[in-house]
């Protein structure tokens, strides 16, 4: 039997990484597939002590996560991820830890996120006052060959290329 796979949703702050994820992870419990999706909102409120986000902060908590990422999806679990992983590095050290891997790409434009808003994360990095903010502050490092690029969350023909590539 085929090891699981890693989902890596990667893209800007409310681009619609965790809708995306739950959209394919509510598809693969349809399908009878084990999955679990791994958002990186609740796993850091779960994490003790919490993990902030600064650069230091950011190198360990997306270590951990890649890691987590990978031990379960050995355990044969199609593991969806859904996190901004600003840097290549975090999902290049990702790929290099899971048995399969796949990076989607959700392309969306910085304006349409901030509209999109509703935990009030933009303003704060736009008056200077959320250090290290990726797409505003920080750099956001978009995948250079995505597996999938998505345009947000809704994306059903990204979820039906994810569907496929998990097969």
């Amino acid at each position: 039997m085929k090891p699981g796979a890693v989902v890596w949703i990667t893209g800007l702050p409310c681009s619609g990484k965790s809708s995306l994820g739950q959209r394919l992870q509510s598809r693969l419990t349809q399908m009878g597939k084990a999955s679990i999706l791994l958002d990186s909102d609740e796993i850091r409120y779960a994490m003790v002590p919490r993990v902030g986000y600064s650069p230091q902060e950011r190198e360990g908590f997306y270590e951990t996560l890649a890691r987590l990422a990978a031990l379960l999806s050995q355990q044969r679990i199609h593991v969806i991820v859904a996190a901004t992983s600003h840097r290549a590095a975090y999902r290049k050290r990702a790929r290099g830890l899971a048995p399969r891997f796949i990076e989607v790409h959700v392309q969306t434009p910085v304006e349409e996120c901030r509209q999109r808003d509703s935990k009030g994360l933009y303003a704060p990095a736009h008056a200077g006052n959320a250090p290290w903010f990726p797409g505003v502050v920080e750099k956001y490092e978009a995948p250079e060959k995505p597996d999938i690029v998505a345009t947000g969350g809704f994306d059903e023909s990204a979820i039906e290329r994810a569907l496929a590539a998990l097969a």
